[in-house]
């Protein structure tokens, strides 16, 4: 019989596979980089390495997880919202057609990650511990199992973790848990099972991943 963990990491794997084949299509990475200078370089920089921190960093990051969360912001046909809530991405989300969606996806993956930092020591033995090996009392599964030792993710799986912001990453924590970022049944459930300082732990500590 599979365990909550194991239970937990097979909706993972479902979840996000998903976005595997959304990249298939050929991408304009011209075009991408131009809707990136007039779209998106006010909260994410132009090369995709955003100065403030609620803003998160896009540069690197895997092409397949940013088109998959420009579809997200966008209310599908059917439903009644939108599976992450954002009034403001949600306008750009919808005002850019599926291959500009793909095109600017693909070249923000294609642009070089600055490194961040971990700052707090007093968690960093915790985060580590946690994104090492999670907690299995609480069958919390280690984000390394996913995210990989460096939290550079897996292309068309897992996103990339490492260098992000921590107020941001632990921001999506945060809306996992409480039911405003839905597109994640997996990370809802672990988030439901972390306390508010392991989520800080975990998120300054990824911060210093590379």
């Amino acid at each position: 019989m599979m365990s909550t963990t194991g239970r937990v990491l097979a909706i993972l794997c479902v979840a996000l596979a998903g976005g595997a084949q959304a990249q298939d299509k050929k991408v304009d990475v011209n075009r991408g980089q131009q809707i990136a200078g007039q779209v998106c370089a006010a909260c994410h920089g132009a090369d995709g390495n955003s100065a403030i921190a609620m803003n998160p960093k896009l540069a690197g990051q895997h092409a397949d997880y940013l088109y998959k969360q420009l579809l997200d912001y966008t209310v599908q046909p059917k439903a009644k919202a939108a599976l992450r809530e954002n009034a403001v991405m949600a306008g750009f989300a919808a005002a850019l057609p599926d291959e500009d969606k793909r095109n600017v996806a693909a070249y923000f993956a294609a642009q070089k990650l600055k490194p961040g930092t971990a700052k707090n020591k007093e968690t960093l033995e915790l985060g580590q511990r946690i994104y090492r090996a999670g907690i299995p009392e609480r069958a919390v599964p280690a984000c390394s199992g996913c995210h990989g030792p460096s939290g550079a993710g897996i292309p068309s799986q897992y996103p990339r973790l490492g260098g992000q912001y921590a107020e941001y990453t632990e921001a999506q924590l945060k809306a996992f848990r409480d039911g405003t970022r839905r597109n994640n049944e997996a990370m809802q459930q672990i988030a439901a099972r972390l306390s508010d300082r392991e989520m800080k732990a975990i998120a300054d500590y990824v911060a210093g991943l590379r």
